[in-house]
């Protein structure tokens, strides 16, 4: 049987709880219960669109999820086991997401781009008895890779491996998703008691800087907050159509205000597996699309369709969200002239803390700040390397707690302690500033992470990666300037004597490793020694000076995956 979670998660202080209780920030009943209200309060209202068609309103998604509820407890899985849930952004992910919200059992969001690598790691660190994949998606088996890691799974945990597939091609051993996300077949309601307010609703990921991504336990009253919070700050009303084509497992779509929070609030959500330019501005056209959120990178990619192509599909767009990474100022200006969409700056992170700049802030504000937090119970500092605040104005590390920052990662003791004071103060890893107003600016991150259009890369564990060729001596992996992701993951390689290393290599390496492929490297350099810093430790810094100037010194049309060079992404 799985650990129960409540062994190995960080509660609030009775005090906070009962804050955050009276202050009406907690509503104190389970998401699925909230969904299951709105649905009774507007049945017909249309609840959800799927990028093949496939349409829902609130009350035949809700009869679906309570469906799905009690197949799943008739598989034997219980309130309070995990399921890791590596779908895309169809239907069934909507649908098996309430089901869980709706019964207790706790969803683990992984990727569609992770791989054997982080689905072994998060099924065995969440002690999860089942996991649901599509069949195939780009070419890739996601069914036989689930399968083939019922071996590890079991023997790390003793736990039962039920594989849940979406698709049509479900092989014999597999559940059909499908058909357990189908349409109750008689009447009898949803008959189990829901899960309490104050239990984990679901795992999302961190950005993880020191190896694998670490579990964010979010409880039902903090995540439900966290969605209806946000829903308010971006206009969000029961009129409303909102876009999904950021991966859905992603805590921005996912509940910021995203599917949660436009479900919460009677409004329609449409599902569509990628931002691409064409498809998406298409969507957006016949759906009435009126909210979505995206990343810079993406951001910059509509811009230039629409200069190339006109932007009339996009006039029901009214709010643009960003968010992922920080949006350059002078994209953040062309949002409204060019889209005709109020642009929506959104800083946060799936520990919690949540700014987003208002919609009726001043243009400068919203171009050229990340917002302020959502919550008025939201605490900040910005500190020094002391722990000593600074003036406003003055960089510092960025520190938070409030009704929807946990106090502690799920299963991690000794992250917790280096991650999170005494007294509860979350320590983001952003470097920020804030304005007069309280808005805050962030100029970069005090830690080992690379942001690659979002996706957060730990650069440990590309380096353990890297580290088991017998060629390399040293490694180090930085953040690479790129005008279109951010950055992108450059290696900073010292070979053994004798021996050669190539970027090819590095990468064909990773690939039998089965990791996700966003973190392959794209930029060798070899050296003949790293920067070192005073106490003996690889000097990063040093090594982002360098690959910043390298990059500023090279002609373009350099020869790709040659040492010193880069690979297309």
């Amino acid at each position: 049987m799985p650990t129960p979670i409540s062994e190995h998660t960080v509660p609030w202080p009775d005090a906070d709880v009962a804050r955050f209780t009276e202050r009406g920030y907690w509503a104190g009943a389970a998401i699925g219960t909230l969904l299951r209200e709105v649905a009774d309060r507007d049945p017909t209202a249309p609840a959800l669109i799927d990028g093949t068609g496939f349409r829902l309103t609130h009350g035949e998604l809700a009869g679906r999820a309570d469906a799905a509820a009690m197949r799943l407890r008739d598989l034997g899985i219980a309130p309070g086991d995990r399921i890791v849930m590596q779908l895309g952004n169809t239907w069934e992910f909507v649908v098996l997401l309430l089901a869980c919200l709706r019964t207790g059992v706790v969803p683990v969001m992984a990727l569609p781009a992770h791989r054997r690598s982080e689905l072994t790691y998060l099924a065995v660190h969440a002690e999860a008895v089942a996991i649901a994949v599509p069949d195939r998606s780009r070419d890739f088996d996601h069914q036989r890779l689930a399968h083939e890691l019922a071996a590890d799974v079991r023997a790390a945990t003793g736990a039962g491996w039920r594989v849940l597939v979406a698709g049509d091609d479900v092989e014999p051993g597999s559940i059909d998703l499908r058909a357990l996300c189908g349409p109750p077949t008689d009447q009898a309601g949803f008959d189990a008691p829901p899960p309490s307010s104050r239990d984990v609703a679901v795992f999302l990921l961190s950005g993880g800087t020191t190896g694998l991504p670490k579990l964010i336990a979010r409880t039902h009253d903090d995540y439900a907050y966290n969605a209806r919070a946000s829903a308010e700050v971006a206009g969000i009303t029961s009129e409303s159509v909102y876009l999904v084509s950021l991966p859905a497992g992603h805590n921005f779509p996912l509940a910021c205000p995203g599917i949660l929070g436009v479900l919460l609030a009677g409004g329609r959500v449409v599902m569509l597996p990628s931002p691409e330019p064409v498809r998406a501005f298409a969507t957006i056209a016949a759906e009435g699309v009126t909210h979505t959120a995206v990343v810079p990178a993406v951001a910059g990619r509509w811009l230039d369709h629409a200069v190339q192509h006109g932007a009339d599909q996009v006039a029901s767009l009214r709010v643009l969200q960003v968010g992922g990474a920080r949006l350059a100022d002078e994209l953040a200006r062309k949002v409204r002239p060019v889209l005709g969409a109020t642009p929506q700056q959104v800083f946060g992170m799936a520990e919690g803390l949540l700014n987003f700049t208002r919609l009726d802030d001043p243009l400068e504000t919203v171009c050229t700040t990340q917002g302020r937090p959502i919550c008025p119970s939201d605490e900040i500092r910005i500190v020094d390397e002391q722990d000593q605040d600074v003036p406003d104005g003055q960089p510092g590390f960025l520190l938070t707690r409030g009704p929807y920052t946990p106090r502690g990662y799920y299963r991690a003791a000794e992250h917790n302690a280096r991650s999170f004071t005494g007294d509860g103060w979350f320590r983001t890893g952003d470097i920020c500033l804030r304005t007069p107003e309280g808005n805050l600016v962030v100029a970069g991150r005090d830690k080992d992470m690379i942001n690659r259009g979002g996706e957060k890369i730990s650069a440990e564990e590309v380096e353990n990666l890297v580290y088991r060729l017998p060629s390399v001596n040293q490694v180090a992996a930085v953040a690479m300037p790129d005008p279109v992701l951010g950055e992108r993951v450059c290696l900073y390689v010292v070979p053994r004597a004798g021996a050669t290393v190539t970027l090819e290599e590095i990468r064909a390496r990773m690939e039998s490793a089965e990791v996700a492929r966003f973190k392959l490297p794209e930029r060798l350099v070899v050296v003949d020694e790293l920067a070192w810093t005073k106490v003996g430790k690889i000097d990063k810094k040093a090594l982002r000076a360098d690959i910043a100037d390298r990059l500023k010194a090279e002609p373009s049309g350099d020869v790709p995956g040659r040492p010193g060079r880069g690979v297309p992404g």
